[in-house]
């Protein structure tokens, strides 16, 4: 069985970390926002916002993915309840649909990761602890999977969530 994964948290929680590690362990394609926004960008036909594209291409891709029985993994911001329901609605009926929200309750730690990261994409800008302290993020209060990566490490996430993406 296939399944969809739909990842929610704000910048710096683990969401890329915990998605590579996944998607090596289980076989899924992992979409990334970032990078499909970054590349929106450095086009010449660059629209000056890629608010909402990255979203609605990876929404389109995961469509074709999961026809083709590929599991897919959606890494992204996803601060609403619209985006969510963008991937959340699509699930075939042959996928296994996991939603789940990564946090990250240690102030400090998340402010560290967030202060510390590199971008990791030509191009890509990162944002700032102001950036996303300031962001309108709504936390998922009826997704399957709250995960803390102030007490698991991302090994461990990706357990949780696999384990998540092969059960009935």
């Amino acid at each position: 069985m296939t399944a969809l994964v739909v990842l929610a948290g704000l910048p710096g929680t683990g969401k890329t970390t915990i998605s590579r590690t996944l998607a090596a362990r289980s076989g899924a394609l992992h979409l990334r926002i970032d990078t499909i926004e970054t590349a929106i960008c450095a086009s010449t036909l660059a629209p000056g916002n890629a608010a909402d594209a990255g979203y609605l291409v990876a929404r389109s891709q995961a469509v074709d993915f999961l026809a083709a029985r590929h599991s897919v993994i959606i890494d992204c911001v996803n601060q609403w309840e619209m985006t969510r329901d963008w991937f959340t609605e699509l699930n075939p009926k042959h996928s296994r649909l996991v939603t789940c929200e990564i946090t990250c309750t240690d102030e400090h730690e998340h402010r560290r990761r967030v202060e510390s990261r590199r971008a990791d994409l030509p191009g890509h800008r990162l944002p700032s602890w102001l950036d996303v302290q300031a962001r309108d993020y709504h936390p998922w209060v009826d997704c399957e999977l709250h995960i803390d990566t102030a007490r698991i490490e991302p090994e461990t996430a990706a357990g949780l969530i696999f384990k998540a993406m092969t059960t009935n």
